[in-house]
């Protein structure tokens, strides 16, 4: 964390502050709109979510061909390869799951917070909980796996 640039933080403030903007303006920070585009009666979520992914292609494919480090963070440009996995399968169900009973994902929860929606701090909890279990049982079933390693 210590080889960052200092403007590290504040970009990503900043870009938290934009991403925060923008669901709440395209409302898709109200959960009533996200149940509705889940039940294919409202497609405007597909075109918030398609700019978003339109930007990042072309960010991702432009950038690192003008600079060899990020200009804002000065972190290194390199692919992140996650193998396609059971964990994958399973976490993006459960993600999902959850997604479609609260009817809303962890970014619109929080600007859901922004336009006044302050029942869905229930829900924000329940994702801090369901974090925290998955990281005590991830790393209760590290050690597990260590001291089998160990006692063979």
């Amino acid at each position: 964390m210590s080889d960052r640039s200092p403007a590290f933080h504040a970009v990503v403030l900043l870009g938290g502050l934009i991403f925060g903007f923008g669901l709440g303006l395209s409302q898709m920070a109200r959960p009533e709109v996200v149940l509705d585009f889940l039940q294919f009666e409202d497609f405007g979520l597909l075109f918030v979510m398609g700019g978003g992914a339109v930007v990042s292609a072309i960010t991702f494919a432009v950038v690192p061909r003008m600079f060899d480090r990020a200009p804002l963070t000065g972190d290194v440009f390199r692919k992140r390869v996650k193998s396609f996995d059971r964990n994958v399968v399973v976490g993006g169900t459960i993600f999902g799951v959850g997604w479609g009973l609260s009817g809303i994902c962890p970014g619109a929860a929080y600007a859901s917070v922004g336009i006044g929606n302050y029942p869905i701090l229930v829900a924000i909890g329940g994702m801090f909980l369901g974090a925290y279990a998955q990281g005590y049982w991830r790393s209760y079933r590290q050690q597990t796996d260590a001291s089998v390693s160990i006692a063979d």
